[in-house]
């Protein structure tokens, strides 16, 4: 089962990396809706920070959990319209 989980961690964890290279803010520059955008991308990117500390710290599980809680964050900002993406394998769109 340990096999499967770290699996399961190296692939969250690239596929939020690529999700945050993609996640491009939609909103006009200086908009509040541009502002938000900027937390959520934040947001994801600073669970993905905390997945890879507890990649390193042996924690699969928390690391599991920030890399599915960061994702999370850039499809709803996706679906909200904050980012402008056309992956449908990374986002639901």
């Amino acid at each position: 089962m340990a096999a499967d989980l770290n699996e399961k961690v190296k692939r969250y964890e690239r596929l939020l990396s690529e999700a945050l290279e993609k996640a491009v803010f939609a909103p006009i520059p200086q908009s509040h809706m541009y502002t938000i955008a900027g937390d959520y991308h934040n947001m994801a990117s600073s669970y993905y920070k905390d997945g890879l500390h507890f990649m390193r710290t042996d924690d699969p599980v928390n690391a599991l959990v920030c890399f599915s809680y960061g994702h999370a964050w850039l499809d709803a900002g996706a679906r909200l319209g904050l980012f402008d993406v056309d992956d449908d394998v990374l986002f639901t769109i």
